[in-house]
């Protein structure tokens, strides 16, 4: 069976995932779009995306898409769809979805629509006017703006970010799947040294050494698709054969490093390395970033630390940007730093090579990339030029956790 699908993603990660599918999944009619990819396949591709994308949001399949400007189109619409093939007469299926800038905008009411069109094209099909819906879960989702409506079935349930090893996490966490997305825009393979000085859970080094040992991030996790009955469970177990067949296992022990002050950050890290199945391949310790020694150091260097909308007053994260510039900026480190502090270069005291725009969830970041040498690196020097110093020109406080991963 020929399935269009779509896979959400965060903004600025679309053209990352729509080459993890050309590449990695070897396909060839994939689009990318704003906040999305589309992509078309069969149910061995949809089970791929899942167990293998490590940068999208979830999976969904895309049944339909028309113009609802009124409920009876909306009904219409959604009673089209052959449901039969997808939904069995003892299937649950929940629905939920959203509406912007469109002239059906109660979401509630749509969910009904929605909702009865799909027993109305069930109920005939299965001659059936009552579903205990108790059997395998089929969530479908519904977006309509500007007044085109997009229909879709939910194959991942739970978000892909959730891999399966990051049962706790701390205070400000890290998405999983933006985690990966810097490490492959860093074209980081696993043959240099990584390190992360604000690693809180550990998840940056994690997503690192899964990727090094091409491990699927979605191996240790289900997804709802796996009970579906349209999709025979042996392409299940094959496809998590072959992915477990595919890790490798040459990577060098404690080739990435992480490191926090917090002591309770480094015993949880340590924790989610071991469930991830890589605790042998990182090294986690107790250390204050900004105290370091990082002149010596080869390889790269990545990190989310604390800032002023999440974890860190202002003012205590520019002081500990400051610092940071003078411990590391100088050295042969590259260097990936992701903070939504649109000043960070001017408190770390180096202008990026390169800036791109990432999102955690719904919090507009920027990852600033050093990746030149040294010697080509340029000073920010904005600040001298006005005879002006930055309110970040104070020693950093002792206390720079990184509970942020």
């Amino acid at each position: 069976m020929k399935l269009e699908f779509c896979c959400p993603t965060l903004f600025g990660l679309e053209g990352i995932v729509a080459d993890e599918l050309r590449f990695g999944g070897k396909l060839t009619d994939v689009r990318a779009e704003n906040g999305r990819v589309l992509f078309t396949g069969d149910a061995d591709t949809l089970i791929w995306a899942n167990l293998h994308l490590r940068c999208a949001e979830r999976v969904l399949v895309r049944l339909a898409a028309f113009r609802a400007e009124t409920f009876d189109e909306l009904f219409e619409g959604v009673k089209a769809i052959r449901w039969e093939d997808f939904i069995p007469a003892d299937g649950t299926f929940p629905v939920k979805g959203h509406s912007l800038d469109s002239k059906l905008f109660s979401v509630p009411d749509c969910q009904k629509i929605v909702k009865k069109a799909v027993v109305t094209r069930l109920g005939a099909a299965y001659g059936l006017s009552w579903f205990p819906e108790t059997g395998a879960r089929c969530q479908i989702q519904f977006s309509i703006m500007h007044d085109m409506a997009e229909i879709f079935l939910d194959a991942s349930g739970a978000g892909l970010h959730k891999r399966g090893y990051r049962a706790n996490a701390n205070a400000a966490p890290l998405r999983e799947t933006l985690a990966a997305a810097m490490v492959k825009l860093a074209r980081w393979r696993g043959r240099e040294p990584l390190l992360d000085p604000f690693c809180g859970s550990g998840t940056i080094p994690i997503e690192a050494a899964m990727i090094a040992l091409n491990r699927a991030p979605g191996m240790m996790r289900t997804f709802d698709a796996e009970k579906w009955s349209w999709i025979e469970a042996e392409r299940w177990r094959t496809a998590r054969e072959q992915a477990v067949a595919a890790v490798r296992t040459d990577l060098a022990p404690d080739l990435l490093c992480g490191g926090d002050i917090d002591p309770d950050c480094v015993a949880l890290a340590i924790e989610n390395a071991k469930k991830a199945g890589v605790d042998r391949f990182i090294r986690f310790e107790q250390a204050d970033a900004v105290r370091r020694d990082y002149r010596w150091q080869s390889g790269v260097l990545f990190a989310n630390p604390p800032y002023g909308e999440r974890l860190l007053d202002r003012e205590s994260a520019e002081a500990l940007y400051r610092a940071m510039g003078r411990a590391a900026g100088g050295s042969e480190l590259r260097q990936y730093y992701l903070t939504s502090d649109p000043e960070f270069e001017r408190f770390y005291g180096y202008r990026a090579d390169k800036r791109r725009k990432l999102y955690n969830g719904m919090l507009k970041c920027d990852l600033y990339m050093y990746f030149k040498p040294q010697a080509e690196r340029r000073p920010f020097r904005a600040q001298q030029a006005r005879g002006q110093v930055g309110r970040g020109d104070r020693e950093v406080p002792n206390r720079t956790k990184g509970k942020h991963s």
